[in-house]
């Protein structure tokens, strides 16, 4: 079965290399630029793992990880936070993120942390799966 990943990143260069290198690796992709859109994606299907970066124009993705563990919804599907600034990893966990990647990031440790969450959490694809609230 086909794993979607949702990736919420306000770069777009960076979300061009995320988005060639996973589905190169076989997943499905939703993609984001902002916190609104990734709530407005979400009520059509959820993903199995979700790859937020931090700085955001309209949010904090150690924000947007907490409000996605804390909701009945989202909080068993595994998040990975990304960021620049090395005071965010800890941030990250305090949030409850199950991983965490430094930018700039090594594509093959990406693909690696990706691959590792979604066995361990053994998560399957749910197509008829919606979340109508993202606190």
């Amino acid at each position: 079965m086909i794993r979607r990943i949702h990736v919420l990143e306000d770069d777009s260069d960076i979300r061009d290399v995320i988005e060639y290198l996973l589905k190169d690796e076989g997943y499905e992709l939703q993609l984001s630029s902002s916190f609104s859109e990734l709530k407005s994606k979400l009520k059509d299907s959820l993903p199995d793992l979700f790859l937020v970066d931090v700085m955001l124009p309209d949010g904090n993705g150690i924000e947007i990880c907490t409000d996605l563990k804390n909701d009945i919804f989202t909080k068993h599907i595994p998040v990975i936070v990304m960021s620049a600034n090395p005071r965010s990893k800890q941030l990250s966990t305090q949030a409850s993120a199950d991983d965490y990647i430094s930018k700039p990031f090594d594509v093959d440790d990406v693909v690696k942390r990706i691959d590792q969450l979604l066995d361990k959490k053994g998560t399957k694809a749910n197509p008829g799966s919606t979340a109508e609230e993202i606190a």
